[in-house]
């Protein structure tokens, strides 16, 4: 038997109130999402701090027991170059791509599939739910090409060119991590921008709503203004401000995955801060959220 001493902080009846706001607060974000397929891209701080991990599952969990259908997308930038500089690998970048020869894709893919992967894998059975770690070439989730970008050959960097996502519905028990991996039709692996993945992805589900965790607080109005940050906006408002030039280059790429989400009909895109514990949740089912949602 449990024994709760009254005079304990957060026994109180004013906590027990503020707990019960909380729920009743998500009861209709929860009763409306019944059913629907969330896309997460993971990444960042949320990837390297172990009460943010742990959060960051707790909240997938949730979103599985409540009856939704999360997909968690992930890259691991870091680790691979870290290993990289371990086995003497030279890191180079172009144009913010890693150069990747066949030996540094081989790496990549060790790292993503085989370590980063299975550790969110476990991360989320530790959570409470059942998850299986995918990447492009399992049931050719994630067909890809060569990306060229400014015609520069820069290896195994890749682009997706098409989204299977039978496997996915085959395993709807199951929570998907996918690393962002693709392989052509010749059984080539590359490395594809996570952010990219989670788009296409979301596309090819009609995903409800596709999140991105970044290490900023979504978007800025103003990127030298922390206080500017944009609740919510169209894609049309967001081509305006891009169009205008007042966003910072360090979010273009992923405002050019959230615009593809939209474009093949997504029904919302956020960009949420995952510094912040349980941020998913806070997002999704909260109604003022904790970072930025762009409509079509």
């Amino acid at each position: 038997m449990d024994i709760v001493n009254p005079a304990s902080p957060g026994s109180g009846p004013q906590d027990t109130s503020t707990r019960v706001a909380v729920l009743l607060e998500a009861l209709p974000y929860i009763r409306d999402f019944a059913g629907a397929t969330v896309v997460v891209k993971y990444g960042g701080a949320a990837m390297v701090a172990p009460e943010l991990k742990a959060s960051f599952a707790r909240d997938i969990a949730l979103l599985k027991l409540v009856g939704m259908n999360p997909v968690v997308v992930h890259g691991g930038g870091p680790d691979i170059s870290r290993y990289s500089d371990l086995l003497g690998i030279d890191v180079r970048f172009v144009d913010g791509l890693r150069v990747t020869d066949q030996r540094t894709m081989e790496l990549a893919k060790m790292v993503l599939v085989g370590k980063v992967n299975k550790e969110i894998v476990a991360q989320l059975h530790v959570a409470g739910v059942a998850a299986v770690g995918l990447a492009g070439d399992d049931g050719q989730l994630i067909q890809a090409s060569k990306q060229m970008p400014n015609g520069h050959d820069i290896g195994f960097v890749g682009k997706v060119d098409h989204v299977d996502p039978t496997v996915l519905e085959v395993l709807s028990d199951f929570v998907p991590v996918v690393a962002s991996v693709g392989v052509d039709e010749d059984g080539q692996s590359y490395n594809i921008n996570a952010d990219a993945v989670a788009a296409s992805l979301a596309g090819a589900l009609r995903a409800r709503k596709v999140l991105f965790l970044t290490d900023v607080q979504g978007l800025l109005a103003d990127p030298a203004d922390p206080d500017s940050l944009v609740s919510e906006c169209t894609l049309g408002e967001l081509n305006a401000m891009l169009g205008a030039g007042v966003i910072g280059g360090g979010m273009l790429p992923k405002l050019t995955a959230v615009r593809d989400a939209l474009t093949h009909g997504v029904g919302a895109a956020h960009i949420v801060d995952g510094r912040v514990e349980h941020t998913v949740l806070i997002e999704l089912f909260t109604e003022a959220g904790i970072g930025t949602k762009i409509t079509p």
